[in-house]
């Protein structure tokens, strides 16, 4: 009895991890390309401008997350049917958010993101001239 316990046990504990893994189906087409080498330059420029969502550092065209995968083939998919690399751009950009593109668009939400350096700049040049004029006048007395 108590062998089949630790059995069991010990088949429990080793499942655990398989628990663990991702339950995404791999992307069936994740590495095909497009036999029109015209079209696979177009979709590899327009994926290498895209953030990957997982790994949030690499583009689609860079990641091996099986949702770079699914969005590389809806990339492959969309260029094979005609559509211009905008337009998908457009397409992920209302799926995902302006996070999904490494270029997002000046507005709102991301005017501090395009002027906040320019601000920090702006202080700083501001501090080291009250700064640097306030050590000057010290030495003159």
């Amino acid at each position: 009895m108590k062998a089949r316990l630790l059995i069991a046990a010990m088949m429990t504990l080793t499942s655990l991890p398989l628990e663990a893994q991702d339950r995404l189906p791999p992307a069936p087409y994740a590495y095909q390309q497009l036999n029109d080498p015209a079209k696979e330059a177009k979709a590899k420029a327009l994926m290498e401008t895209l953030r990957c969502l997982v790994c949030q550092g690499q583009s689609i065209a860079d990641s091996d997350a099986p949702l770079a995968g699914d969005m590389r083939h809806e990339v492959r998919t969309k260029i094979a049917a005609g559509e211009s690399p905008d337009t998908i751009r457009k397409w992920l950009v209302a799926r995902y958010g302006n996070w999904v593109s490494y270029d997002p668009p000046f507005d709102g939400a991301t005017a501090l993101l395009w002027l906040g350096p320019l601000l920090f700049l702006g202080v700083g040049g501001w501090l080291a001239f009250g700064r640097f004029r306030r050590a000057g006048g010290e030495d003159e007395r």
